[in-house]
C-alpha cells in the first residue's frame, strides 16, 4: 500500500503530465428546426432531451429596406400571424435550459446588408420583434428568444460585423443576447469571417459538409481534422466551436459521416480542443429519419 507521501507524489506526477495526456471536453448538440413541417413542433423537439441548442430557421428576407419575412416552411404561415403559436414551444425549450436562437439567412432567401445604417435597422428590428424589445407584430409571439444565429450563405460580404456589434450592445446584466454563426469550413469564411473575428460570437457551428476541401470523405478524416485543428480551433476568440454535420446522407450533397466513424475517429480528436462545444446537426427532420443524434449523444 502506498504511503501518503508516495500517493501525493504520484498525484503530482499525473498533474504534471495532464497537459500531455490531453483533456477531453464534453459538449452538446445543436439542431436546426423549422424547414420541414413533418419534423414535429418545437415542444416535441425539446422534449426529446437530445438537444442543448435549437436554431429556428429562417428569417430569410431582410436588409436593403425590405420588410423582413420569416419562413418556417410547412410549420405555420407568418403572413396571417400563424407562427405566434411557436411562442409556447420556445418557452418550453427555455424552461428545460435549452437556448433558442432565430436563424438569419439560409441557403435560399433574399437578404443582404447594404450599409452600417442598414445593419442598425436590422438589429433594431430583431430586438423589437424577437428579443427583449417590443413591437405590435412579433412574428413568433411574445416569447423572448435567447439570441440570433447567422447562417449567411449569400448576399453582401460586408456589415455582418456591424450587425453583430449592434445586437451584442442590447445585452443587459442577467439577459445576454447570444450570437451564433454557421460559417462554411473553408477558412476564413468569405461572408462571416470578419464578423466572427469580432470575438462576439458565443457558439460557432462550422458547416463541415458540402465543402470537399475540409470535410470527411469515405475513409479519410484528414481534411476535416486539419481544418479543425489548424484553422478553426486556434483562431476562434472566446466562443465555443461545434462540428456542423448533416444528420442523414440525404441532408447534404456531401460530407455525411457514419456515426461509428464520428464516435471513434473524429470526436476523440476534436474534443481535445479547449474551445470544443459539441456537434451541430442539419436538421431536426433528417435527425428524425436517421436517429443520428441518439447514436452520437453519449460521445458528444
Amino acid at each position: 500500500m502506498a504511503t501518503k507521501s508516495q500517493t501525493t507524489q504520484i498525484f503530482l506526477s499525473l498533474l504534471a503530465l495532464s497537459p500531455l495526456i490531453g483533456t477531453s471536453h464534453g459538449g452538446g448538440i445543436a439542431i436546426y428546426w423549422g424547414q420541414n413541417g413533418n419534423e414535429g413542433n418545437l415542444t416535441s423537439t425539446c422534449a426529446t432531451g437530445k438537444y442543448a441548442y435549437v436554431n429556428v430557421a429562417f428569417l430569410n428576407k431582410f436588409g436593403g429596406g425590405q420588410t423582413p419575412k420569416l419562413n418556417l416552411a410547412g410549420h405555420c404561415n407568418p403572413d396571417s400571424g400563424g407562427c405566434k403559436i411557436v411562442s409556447a414551444g420556445i418557452k418550453y425549450c427555455q424552461s428545460r435550459g435549452i437556448k433558442v436562437m432565430l436563424s438569419l439567412g439560409g441557403g435560399i432567401g433574399n437578404y443582404t446588408l447594404t450599409s452600417t445604417a442598414d445593419a442598425k435597422n436590422v438589429a433594431d428590428y430583431l430586438w423589437n420583434n424577437f428579443l427583449g424589445g417590443s413591437s405590435s407584430s412579433r412574428p413568433l409571439g411574445d416569447a423572448v428568444l435567447d439570441g440570433i444565429d447567422f447562417d449567411i450563405e449569400s448576399g453582401s460580404t460586408k456589415h455582418w460585423d456591424n450587425l453583430a456589434r449592434f445586437l451584442s450592445a442590447y445585452s443587459k446584466p442577467g439577459k445576454k443576447v447570444y450570437l451564433t454563426a454557421a460559417p462554411q469550413c473553408p477558412f476564413p469564411d468569405r461572408l462571416l469571417g470578419t464578423a466572427i473575428n469580432t470575438g462576439l460570437f458565443d457558439y460557432v457551428w462550422v458547416q463541415f459538409y458540402n465543402n470537399p476541401p475540409c470535410q470527411y470523405t469515405t475513409g479519410d478524416t484528414s481534411n476535416l481534422l486539419n481544418s479543425w485543428n489548424n484553422n478553426w480551433a486556434p483562431s476562434l476568440k472566446g466562443g465555443k466551436l461545434f462540428l456542423g454535420l448533416p444528420a442523414a446522407p440525404a441532408a447534404a450533397g456531401s460530407g455525411y459521416i457514419p456515426p461509428d466513424v464520428l464516435n471513434s475517429q473524429i470526436l476523440p480528436e476534436i474534443k481535445k480542443s479547449a474551445n470544443y462545444g459539441g456537434v451541430m446537426l442539419w436538421s431536426k427532420f433528417y435527425d428524425d429519419q436517421n436517429g443520428y443524434s441518439s447514436t452520437i449523444k453519449a460521445s458528444v
